[in-house]
């Protein structure tokens, strides 16, 4: 079988072509009885399954790129401390069997007020420091390409935005990305999609897209949860505020690192999503990023 490359311009990829196939054949190779398809992915086509002796488990075949290649690893580091448990792996094959959380439904159904704790107190528990030999790319790094990759996209993409928040955006990644002082491996995509129910703990996170970095690198996909209820809310000024009280007190973290990660990487996300069409998600990601840039956050 081949690896599911399918790169796009954009450098992100998606499912192959033959992802059923695959499926299949990990199937027979893993004893596995195939059962329905999760929505809602991207990069993956994720599949109910169960093992020979009933045990439910999920099974992951996700296109292979930067941000996938390492989630077994990052799953590994976790050890179900906080995450769900990695129990196979075919790294080249984008080939991921977990553990099932069940009963399943996303942190994201419950009121904020509720999640938020929950969230941080979470995401404490996965900041751990990596191993003295792993795998994973360093947020230092990411930062220092996205400084230089930002301002090319914004000008490729007709200037969608002002000139002074794509600037913005880019100061923060030269200054942010060297001056780290802590290293822990980070999730990079926790928000409340991505934390389920569980039996073996009250919630699991799942679909990590590992980095090595500082913690309010991470805090900052808290600060931008829920970007439809974000563009709803007729103040949403201060719940921005009130996000960012909460997670430097609730975590430990320092307010304007936390404000100029959330700042950077939702200009970065919002020039992304234009990239692949999704109008309505970067205009809500770029006003966001707008707020955080004014004293008003």
């Amino acid at each position: 079988m081949s690896p599911p490359f399918a790169t796009r311009s954009t450098g992100r990829v998606f499912p192959p072509d033959n992802a059923a196939e695959l499926a299949e054949e990990l199937a027979r190779r893993w004893s596995l009885r195939l059962g329905r398809r999760f929505e809602g992915g991207v990069v993956g086509l994720v599949l109910e399954a169960a093992r020979a002796d009933g045990t439910p488990v999920v099974l992951k075949v996700s296109a292979v790129d930067r941000e996938t290649v390492h989630e077994g690893a990052a799953l590994r580091h976790y050890d179900g401390a906080g995450a769900v448990l990695l129990l196979e792996a075919d790294t080249e094959l984008g080939a991921l069997l977990l553990e099932r959380a069940e009963p399943g439904w996303p942190l994201i159904s419950l009121p904020e007020e509720e999640s938020n704790p929950i969230a941080a107190a979470l995401l404490r528990r996965l900041w751990k420091p990596p191993p003295a030999a792993h795998p994973f790319d360093l947020a230092a790094d990411r930062a220092a390409e996205w400084a230089e990759t930002v301002p090319r996209e914004w000008e490729r993409l007709g200037r969608p935005c002002e000139r002074r928040l794509v600037d913005r955006a880019a100061a923060l990644f030269r200054e942010l990305g060297p001056t780290q002082d802590e290293a822990v491996v980070l999730h990079t995509d926790f928000h409340g999609l991505n934390i389920l129910a569980g039996r073996r703990e009250p919630w699991l996170a799942i679909d990590p897209k590992p980095l090595v970095g500082e913690p309010a690198y991470d805090a900052a996909g808290l600060v931008r949860d829920r970007r439809g209820a974000l563009a709803a809310d007729p103040d949403l000024a201060r719940r921005l505020r009130r996000r960012l009280d909460f997670l430097t007190a609730e975590l430990d973290l320092d307010r304007e690192r936390l404000r100029g990660w959330s700042l950077a990487l939702l200009v970065e996300l919002g020039l992304w999503s234009l990239s692949v069409g999704d109008r309505t998600d970067a205009e809500r990601e770029l006003e966001i990023a707008r707020l955080l840039a004014t004293e008003t956050a």
